[in-house]
């Protein structure tokens, strides 16, 4: 497996929420809002940004009034940026835990100051950084602490992902790579708190032509319209079709509705001559496969 194809498989277990062993790290006072690099910075009171400057990455070391030197230049947040860096280029990011990818994160939005307590927090307060990741932007903005430079840090790394996943199922028979599939399809739904329905449309051979949602709803339902699934195949020239939605509860198990509704669905792409090959719900960590479960007949 190529060093690529690492990268992509560790940002998808996040997204899929694996976590390094739970570590009970104290919450920092509610009381103290952290802002952007806009705005301030993670510890120290808040300063023109002209005057804060990152320290210098190269190894030094300070001299003392007597013209004696001590070994390290910092000992502080800025010192331990540089040293963080340093581990990750040279050994790479699987070597670092959840918090620490969470804390050079932040390294972009907070310019300077200890980003450490802070990563620890979120990860208690939305139980993994897959669900900081995956939470909502309005709730990360307003009850987090975070600024707009750090909510922004966090989505582009989701969507990256996201779009990683999405490579890896373009340009390829879709049927034959479906591990990729439910690893794409997991990373964008699988911690979404809205229900959604979405449809990949495929070519004749099976192929990804397209992927749409095709309705939101509420937390348990989404209403669907098999003629508007059918006109969007015709629009597409797509033969094929997987159906796809998610489930907020985290139970895949197919609701009475979500089995009438994949009837009627298949039913009038027939008449077409375009086939439903399965309809997958996805949970927290689980789907479901209706023709794995025989409920595709």
């Amino acid at each position: 497996m190529n060093k690529s194809q690492n990268i992509i498989d560790s940002v998808l277990a996040i997204l899929r929420g694996a976590q390094h062993e739970a570590v009970d790290f104290p919450q920092p006072p509610s009381t103290h809002r952290r802002r952007g690099f806009g705005e301030g910075n993670a510890s120290l009171a808040p300063q023109k940004l002209a005057e804060i400057e990152d320290e210098p990455e190269t190894a030094s070391t300070a001299t003392k009034p007597d013209g004696s030197t001590q070994p390290f230049a910092s000992i502080g947040p800025r010192g331990h940026r540089g040293r963080m860096r340093q581990r990750l280029l040279t050994h790479g990011a699987a070597t670092l835990a959840d918090y620490e990818l969470l804390e050079m994160l932040l390294f972009f939005a907070f310019k300077t100051g200890d980003t450490k307590p802070l990563a620890k927090s979120l990860i208690n307060r939305f139980g993994s950084f897959a669900g900081l990741l995956c939470a909502p932007t309005d709730q990360l903005l307003t009850n987090a602490g975070l600024g707009p430079h750090s909510v922004v840090a966090l989505k582009l790394v989701q969507d990256a992902a996201i779009r990683l996943a999405r490579a890896e199922v373009m340009d390829t028979p879709i049927l034959n790579n479906w591990d990729r599939l439910m690893d794409y399809l997991t990373a964008m739904l699988s911690r979404e708190k809205i229900e959604q329905f979405r449809i990949l449309f495929l070519d004749p051979r099976n192929r990804l032509i397209a992927d749409e949602a095709q309705a939101r709803g509420t937390v348990d339902h989404t209403p669907v319209y098999p003629r508007e699934v059918v006109k969007r195949a015709l629009e597409l020239h797509a033969t094929a079709l997987i159906l796809v939605h998610n489930h907020p509860s985290g139970d895949p198990t197919p609701s009475r509705a979500d089995i009438e509704m994949t009837g009627e669905i298949k039913d009038a792409a027939r008449v077409l001559g375009v086939v439903v090959h399965d309809h997958v719900i996805v949970g927290n960590g689980r789907w479901l496969s209706f023709r794995r479960e025989g409920l595709l007949t």
